[in-house]
Order: C-alpha cells, then structure tokens, then sequence
C-alpha cells in the first residue's frame, strides 16, 4: 500500500513517501466489543527511545504521571449518511461532510452501495432528492470551483429545521466497504462525544471507557477538551488535504500553559487534538508578535510535541479553519473498529482512498 505525500505540494503526479503491506487479514471489520474485547481491551503500542513494548490500552495510567495533562477531541459523530436520489438515476448516498453554514454544507457522493469511487458526472446547479421532500442543490466543487469529476461539492439544502436534526432522523453512519454490516451510531462516538459535527468519529480516542478516564483522574492525570470537526476522509490519490473547523477554548489554552510551567507534558490523543493545539499556537504567534502562545519543540524522547505558553491568551478562541499538517505522533494510537490491533502512521499524508457503501 502506499501513501502520496508529495515533496513539493498535492497533485496527481505526487511522489509517494510511505510504502508498506498490510494483509487483508488485518483489516477491522467490526468494534472490539463485538467479539468480547473491552473498548480499552484493545492493544496499546508504547513507542519509547529505545525499546517498543506492547500492552493493554487499559494500562494507560502507568505510561503517564500525576501532572500529565491530556487534550481529547469532544466532537461527537454525526450519522452523516443519507440515502438521496438523482432525478432519472436512481439512489445515490450522500455523505455531509462539513458544515459552511446552517443550510450549506459540503457533501461528498457516492453510488447507493459497493461503491469504490465518488460520482464522476455531478454538475452545479444539480437537484438530488432527499428524505421526507427535502433536496440539495448543488453549488461548485470544493475546494476548487469549477474542478471537474470533484469529489467534493458545496451544496445548499432544502430542509426543514437544522440540519443535525434532520440527519438525527434519517441518517445513519458512514461505513466503508470492509466493515460488512451497520453498526449503531453509539459504536462511532468516543466517550468525550459531546458536540455533534464530526462527518467520522475521531478514533484515536475510542478505547477510553468512563472507568478509564476515571482511574485517570483519581491519579492526578488531567483530561481537557478542544473540537475539531472531522469530515469524510476517503480522500484520493494526489487530492490536497482539507480544511477543517476546531475550537480551543480558553480553560484548555489555560491548562497547556499551566501544565507547561510547572513542567508537566501536554499530550494530544490523536491528530485531530495535535492539529487543534498546534493550530491556536500558530494563530497566536502570528497575532501577537510578543509571543502570548509560542511552540516548543518537543525533544526526541517525548511521545507527543508539546506547546509550550508563556500565559493564557486573553480572548477566547473562536472557530478556526486548519489544513491538516505532517501531524507529531500522539502518546497512544487505536483505531476503531479493531481486532484488537492498534495501527497508527505519523507522516503528512490522510489515509488511503477508503470505498464507501453508504
């Protein structure tokens, strides 16, 4: 299998950077609860400079010290799934990415079932059906206008109400077609789900079960918030990365910059908290040359780059768009659904083109 990660921008002629096998044995088809495996049951791989050892993700606490602080993803998955209908074609899925306002929103389209690629003749201007009279008009390609054959489009919707509720009725979650059966949304939410936006569940922190995360804290660990709303992510090869929406509140901003003064480790669980973190850093930086947030490097021991603060920032982080970025590998990795196998890759690329069947 091999990963695009051009050296000199996105493109179709994109050289690739990773080159791996992974037998079809491996793939998981199922959350781990399905074959009596805990969610944090799951293996956890401790990577450290000079040994990897293997255990259990429920044995997180002894990898980390009072004074540690973690910073999850609190986006909750949508069942962004819907069946709609082109006018003469049949049915179609249709997979709400990203929302761009309360009735705009990005869609990704795929055929009805099996599908291993997006549709390849959508046009502006195009009607698709949707559930209980509602419709989407679509606008232009995303993120370039005018792209022919994109995979992704904006489109406006004709719908009663907002549209979480609307697709709290009459969708489901996005599954690819290794997973062979439907799986309850609740299988798709990690236990800090608590703001519904993401298009698919960020994973990486799908192991912890509330027992977890309360042994975690009786230790002195401490657990913080940000959001960042993943969309659909079978991205293509040579297709850029897209950006997508976060927020780090202030009390976060005000627990990195504690736990950094004190000398504690600010440790992002997954990517989508790395890029939400490094992202408030960056904007800071170029907001105010004075350094109210400045990076630190972390060093070639740590599991996870660090943010070092000088203080808390004054205003309030509102909402931020970010493209993703070469993410640093987060202190535990875990994929969901697993075979009680945990996989994670830190290099600048998104996952490989995934086929979609509704």
């Amino acid at each position: 299998m091999t990963f695009p990660c051009p050296s000199g921008g996105w493109g179709p002629n994109a050289m690739p950077h990773t080159h791996f096998e992974r037998p079809p044995s491996s793939d998981a088809v199922e959350p781990p609860e399905a074959h009596g495996v805990p969610r944090d049951g799951v293996k956890l791989m401790i990577v450290t400079p000079g040994a990897i050892t293997h255990g259990r993700f429920a044995d997180l606490g002894a990898h980390l010290v009072p004074g540690d602080l973690l910073i999850v993803n609190n986006s909750a998955t949508l069942p962004a799934a819907v069946t709609g209908v082109r006018a003469g074609r049949g049915p179609i899925a249709v997979h709400f990415s990203t929302a761009l306002d309360d009735h705009v929103w990005i869609v990704e389209l795929r055929p009805a079932a099996g599908a291993t690629a997006h549709l390849q003749d959508v046009e502006p201007g195009e009607r698709i059906g949707l559930p209980d009279g509602a419709a989407l008009v679509v606008i232009a390609s995303y993120p370039e206008r005018g792209a022919a054959g994109s995979r992704l489009w904006t489109s406006r919707l004709a719908i009663e109400g907002d549209v979480t509720s609307y697709l709290g009725r009459y969708g489901r979650p996005i599954r690819y077609s290794y997973v062979p059966r439907p799986w309850p949304l609740s299988s798709y939410q990690t236990v800090f789900a608590r703001r519904p936006g993401s298009a698919e569940m960020a994973s990486a922190a799908r192991p912890f079960s509330a027992e977890l995360v309360a042994s975690l804290v009786s230790a002195g660990i401490a657990i913080a918030p940000i959001t960042l709303h993943a969309g659909v992510s079978s991205a293509e090869p040579g297709e850029p990365p897209v950006a997508e929406r976060f927020e780090v509140p202030p009390a976060t901003a005000r627990l990195v910059n504690l736990t950094r003064a004190s000398g504690g480790r600010v440790i992002a669980v997954g990517t989508t908290a790395t890029r939400a973190v490094e992202s408030a850093a960056d904007a800071a930086d170029a907001a105010d040359a004075a350094g109210v947030i400045s990076r630190a490097t972390a060093s070639q021991a740590a599991w996870s780059r660090s943010v070092a603060t000088t203080r808390a920032p004054a205003v309030a982080k509102a909402w931020q768009w970010r493209l993703p970025s070469r993410p640093a590998a987060p202190v535990t990795t875990a994929t969901w659904p697993a075979k009680e196998k945990s996989v994670d890759i830190s290099s600048c690329c998104p996952g490989p083109p995934r086929a979609a069947s509704g």
